[in-house]
């Protein structure tokens, strides 16, 4: 019987072959092709499902970005802080100088506005690497590091605003005062009730009080005071005291003739203002002459403050005098 020749094997017979699949790409057929395809499936989706986790944190605020300082509106919302203290500020530029910013800042789109994003938090960070980027041209000052919040309703925004400054500043009781009364003059909140509750609805039944207090004295003394965040607490409550009483008129009129250059001089002229009005001393009823009105009739009139008491003696007091007395107080009055 013949002997059969085998050829010999070629290169790479028991290496695995290559194979080109539809798309042009090599397929190992030792791995079966279905295992292959779906490997790379698996890898597909979960490219796909960590890109889509990025922009879900990037959406939801859980991702700091840089976002350059020309395209964040500072003026989104009415701003809580009145005044700048200037040594905390120069404190706040020098540890941006040397560490950068650490605490990030908080912003919020605005599809229909020339800016795209509006600043919620974060207003004295912007002002410092707004500062520091115009006196060093660094661009490591030229963006601001912030969350982006989501697009939501205006008194969201001020509530987050407000309890960022609760926390970490501190806000004044007028300033307190004047965020609430703006928002609810803004409409952001339905009256003024709503945006005391709305802004600080975890302070105290008292603190409220107290701010809705100072709330109707930025109303009726803003347009003059120059510096109201300095207006101590007792004060305040002092002079809305004597605003209640009628006194706007003669407070505002004092603060414009006078002028103060500066808080110390302003809170001095405010503690004067506060005092009620020292009303000259009566003449007592014992002193004070009486008026004759007949000859068996005296009148002794006494005014002391808004009181005025009359008092008729004498043998004509009857019940019909009395009468007499309360129409003619009633003609007088008409």
């Amino acid at each position: 019987m013949a002997r059969r020749r085998l050829t010999p094997a070629q290169p790479g017979y028991l290496s695995p072959s290559q194979t080109p699949d539809n798309g042009g790409r090599r397929l190992n057929l030792s791995v079966p092709p279905i295992a292959q395809v779906a490997s790379e499936a698996a890898g597909v989706s979960a490219l796909r499902e960590m890109a889509d986790g990025i922009e879900a944190a990037r959406q939801e605020g859980r991702m700091i970005v840089e976002v350059p300082l020309g395209k964040i509106a500072a003026d989104h919302l009415l701003r809580d802080r009145v005044t700048l203290d200037q040594d905390e500020f120069d404190t706040l530029k020098a540890s941006i100088r040397k560490h950068g910013q650490r605490t990030p800042a908080e912003i919020t789109p605005l599809p229909d506005s020339d800016a795209p994003f509006g600043l919620i938090s974060g207003w004295r960070r912007l002002r410092a690497l707004t500062a520091l980027h115009a006196e060093t041209g660094e661009d490591r000052f030229a963006t601001l590091r912030a969350l982006i919040r989501p697009a939501e309703e205006a008194a969201d925004s001020y509530v987050a605003m407000v309890e960022e400054n609760e926390i970490r500043v501190g806000l004044s009781y007028y300033e307190r005062a004047r965020v609430a009364y703006e928002a609810a003059r803004r409409g952001v909140f339905e009256d003024q009730g709503a945006a005391l509750r709305g802004l600080f609805g975890t302070a105290s039944r008292a603190k409220r009080s107290k701010i809705g207090s100072f709330m109707q004295l930025h109303e009726e003394l803003g347009h003059v005071v120059r510096f109201p965040a300095d207006i101590p607490e007792r004060l305040g409550l002092a002079l809305v005291s004597r605003l209640r009483f009628g006194d706007r008129h003669r407070i505002a009129e004092a603060l414009k003739e006078a002028d103060p250059q500066t808080a110390e001089d302003e809170i001095a002229l405010l503690a004067k203002l506060a005092d009620p009005p020292r009303q000259k001393p009566s003449v007592s009823r014992a002193k004070q002459p009486a008026e004759k009105l007949g000859k068996d009739l005296s009148l002794n009139a006494v005014r002391k403050g808004r009181t005025i008491t009359l008092t008729l003696t004498g043998q004509n007091v009857d019940d019909a005098l009395l009468a007499q007395a309360q129409d003619l107080l009633r003609r007088l009055k008409a």
